[in-house]
């Protein structure tokens, strides 16, 4: 099992999350990924807010995906199974699945960082395909490109999730930032070894990137983009199934009323005018058996003010 490359971690974190009381099932949000795979090349960036199920969701296309381990006993379970061409997609692929919040003990540099990154993928590349050569201080992108070049039909999905994180760390300066982004742009674009490259963050690519370093990205939104916009937040129906298995759970006294969510956590909408509710707060409320801010809690305040100032068109 690798650190960074066919991983078993985000299976083994999807899977946990699914046993839990409140989840629900987003997995037909698979279903419009599979054209982008089949088509190849692609690159697609989904920016939400924190707290928004993106972590989830990117543990979730990682099990699905990945060879590194047999999902089909989680999801047979799921609506993704349903589908016409689930099996041909399931557990056929070689993921690259990086955790951009995940920090070194003691970092106090942009090279530590990276540097802790690169030294993994390589490390996961040379234990996959040991028949490939290469020097430890080839970048990362000539690695993949021999592999290519050696084995035309292995490509990658990419994974990349909180991938703006390091731009709200005090030891990352602005030329640190303008490596990253060609860090990014040298391993993503362009490369026939790229299926696809799935990325989340927090506010919209163009916040750090006024250039062309990462204009190969088709990026969706929640408040202006159609496209996988209900899968991220609950919808009115969902709820209702929550707050009804709730019932069933909690058992008196019930501490949360219907009203009580919607009042509190009802405060989102997608372009077609469907209502959202945070999920973090849905599910903490309900787990806790009390309402409370749980959404402000999870962020700094002038972050979640810049989301909503830049991004979200109805907020109550």
């Amino acid at each position: 099992m690798g650190f960074y490359l066919n991983s078993q971690t985000a299976y083994t974190l999807f899977r946990t999350e699914a046993k839990q009381p409140y989840f629900v099932d987003k997995s037909q949000m698979l279903e419009e990924l599979f054209p982008f795979v089949d088509a190849g090349n692609k690159h697609i960036c989904l920016t939400r807010p924190r707290r928004f199920g993106k972590t989830i969701m990117a543990n979730m296309i990682v099990a699905f995906f990945s060879k590194a381990c047999d999902a089909k006993e989680l999801f047979d379970g799921f609506l993704i199974s349903e589908t016409e061409e689930y099996e041909r997609y399931m557990n056929h692929y070689n993921v690259v699945h990086i955790s951009f919040h995940d920090v070194p003990r003691n970092c106090r540099s942009y090279e530590q960082y990276i540097d802790r990154i690169e030294t993994r993928l390589l490390e996961d590349i040379q234990r996959e395909f040991p028949d490939v050569v290469f020097d430890k201080e080839d970048a990362l992108w000539d690695v993949f490109m021999m592999l290519y070049v050696k084995q035309p039909d292995i490509q990658f999905i990419f994974v990349l999730d909180e991938w703006d994180f390091i731009f709200h760390q005090e030891f990352v300066t602005e030329r640190d930032k303008r490596e990253y982004l060609a860090f990014l742009r040298g391993l993503l674009k362009d490369r026939p070894y790229v299926c696809l490259a799935y990325m989340t963050g927090i506010l919209p690519i163009q916040k750090y990137s006024s250039g062309s370093e990462l204009n190969m990205f088709m990026e969706y939104t929640m408040a202006k983009s159609r496209m996988f916009s209900e899968y991220f937040g609950f919808s009115d129906a969902e709820v209702d199934m929550l707050y009804e298995r709730y019932g069933r759970l909690q058992g008196n006294p019930f501490c949360v009323t219907r009203d009580d969510l919607r009042k509190w956590y009802d405060g989102y909408a997608t372009p077609t005018g469907v209502r959202l509710y945070n999920p973090r707060s849905v599910v903490l409320a309900l787990s806790n058996n009390s309402i409370d801010n749980y959404w402000t809690s999870s962020g700094p305040y002038d972050e979640i003010f810049y989301y909503i100032r830049n991004n979200i068109d109805s907020v109550c």
